[in-house]
């Protein structure tokens, strides 16, 4: 944080006298090992421990009170009460191997000894709690980081970003809105397209396009639907995935907003429906889409049909949103968007860069849509100090390990990709990019069979088969810390999930 900031900060602790000098000084100094190889290497000797039961299982476990649809859907045994790197202890008393990272938002496994900084932190004094208008050091470090990194510049090169946060051009990311869930953020962008056709309140002038209906594009599903999108679960962003039917169709009848699924790596359909969308009564209000459609059989959009559809996007005015909250950390780079070579004016975080340490997401965006006030994407909770560190802990890992993210994702999608063209007769492809990978069945039979076996042996795999549409694909996301060693264990027993459909 630099000598000014750690200067003030010791200089608070010493006021308040809980530490001695020579304490603070060694929680401000000492370096830390954020990936120790004895770390690893035990991680890599407990693999063969996964499946088998290591502790006693929890006894009488409390049943919670959830809602039925969380009961139902709950799986409590798998509940973890300890963890390191790719490994989890659940209640059942056995080890799992963390294979989606829980849920996507663990991209550097569990206990990462790099988090150790945020220990140190809360013990100096550091207060998570701000609001707003106090946001403080390391949230605005943070942010200039994520500015710095988002648009591709090296470390130490402070003309060239600051030249980029002044920046009132088109299609430069520097504007950050920090959020506490991905849900949030997306809202915020849909908001700042939606101003362009409504006013946030009566302070406001009278928007670009007042006189013409909204229409969002959203990916489409394989039956003209809006399911394969995912942007959160506020209202706006479920009704684009067909959610709450009735409301969507009063809201269109009425004029006031319309939804418009495009279909997959589908150009002339794209170029279609943008011209007849850019005609009065309509405008083309913004599209939103995911890169790999990790909600939709692990699909993944292709970088030519990407880029032409940004340039159509440009052509009509439309502003364009990149969810990046399951894509991020993942890639080189961190930002998947940047490895595409695509200028989105909105980009969404969040997910991989806490560590699932604490909530938190962003949303960064352009001067040219920086269009609402405070109140018009307020979270009281999004600007804590510490998830800002966890931040910054997981950027400078991935920064500095982008080679091993490189290597590892092709090395495990190389692997897939062999197994898929030894059992042809099961495996129909293999979807998505690097760590982010889908294994595509014939039959949706397989695949819950396929996973079946697998979450048995205590491997953390899904299927979406409670979608109608959905390709029957058992996904998964690997945490960056993965080794050859981890990707090989689960291949392996891949292998014998394939076999036991025989």
């Amino acid at each position: 944080m630099g000598d000014a900031y750690s200067n003030s900060l010791k200089n608070g602790a010493l006021f308040f006298g809980e530490l001695s000098e020579k304490e603070i000084d060694r929680l401000l100094d000492e370096r830390i090992d954020f990936l120790p190889d004895q770390f690893l290497q035990k991680n890599m000797k407990l693999l063969e421990k996964v499946g088998t039961r290591v502790i006693p299982e929890m006894k009488n476990p409390r049943a919670g009170a959830s809602t039925d649809a969380y009961i139902k859907a709950s799986n409590i045994q798998e509940a973890p009460v300890g963890g390191l790197g790719t490994l989890r202890l659940g209640e059942d008393g056995k080890l799992h191997l963390i294979s989606k990272s829980e849920h996507y938002h663990a991209p550097l496994g569990h206990n990462f000894p790099g988090y150790r900084l945020l220990e140190r932190a809360y013990r100096l004094g550091i207060n998570n709690a701000t609001h707003n208008n106090t946001r403080g050091s390391i949230t605005r470090f943070h942010e200039t980081e994520l500015i710095r990194t988002i648009n591709g510049l090296d470390q130490g090169d402070h003309e060239g970003l600051n030249h980029i946060i002044q920046s009132k051009e088109d299609k430069v990311l520097n504007r950050v809105i920090n959020m506490q869930t991905g849900s949030l953020a997306a809202e915020a962008g849909v908001k700042m397209m939606l101003a362009r056709f409504y006013r946030l309140d009566k302070t406001y002038e009278n928007p670009k396009y007042q006189d013409r209906i909204p229409v969002f594009f959203v990916m489409g599903d394989y039956e003209g639907g809006g399911v394969a999108n995912y942007h959160g679960t506020i209202m706006l962003t479920q009704i684009f995935r067909d959610m709450w039917p009735e409301l969507s169709q009063r809201i269109e009848k009425a004029g006031l907003m319309k939804v418009c699924p495009v279909n997959i790596n589908d150009l002339d359909d794209f170029k279609n429906k943008m011209e007849v969308y850019n005609q009065p009564p309509y405008k083309t209000a913004g599209f939103l889409h995911e890169i790999i459609l990790m909600n939709y059989g692990a699909i993944q959009l292709k970088k030519e049909y990407l880029q032409q559809v940004y340039s159509l996007c440009e052509e009509y005015d439309t502003p364009v949103m990149v969810d990046e909250i399951q894509s991020c950390m993942w890639y080189k780079g961190m930002y998947l968007f940047r490895l595409y070579d695509l200028k989105p004016d909105f980009v969404v975080i969040g997910k991989g860069f806490p560590g699932g340490q604490f909530a938190g997401s962003r949303i960064i965006t352009t001067a040219t849509m920086d269009s609402l006030n405070q109140f018009g994407a307020l979270v009281t909770s999004g600007q804590e100090e510490l998830t800002a560190l966890a931040y910054l802990i997981t950027m400078a890992f991935v920064e500095e390990n982008g080679e091993h993210l490189e290597q590892i994702g092709q090395y495990y999608e190389d692997q897939l990709k062999s197994l898929a063209k030894k059992y042809p007769e099961y495996i129909k492809s293999i979807e998505g990019l690097g760590l982010l990978q889908g294994v595509t069945f014939h039959h949706i039979d397989d695949t819950v069979a396929f996973t079946d076996y697998l979450k048995s042996r205590c491997i953390d795999i899904s299927a979406q088969t409670y979608k109608a549409s959905c390709p029957p694909t058992a996904l998964t996301k690997l945490p960056v810390i993965s080794t050859k060693e981890t990707v090989d264990f689960l291949i392996a027993y891949m292998e014998k999930g394939i076999q036991s459909l025989k």
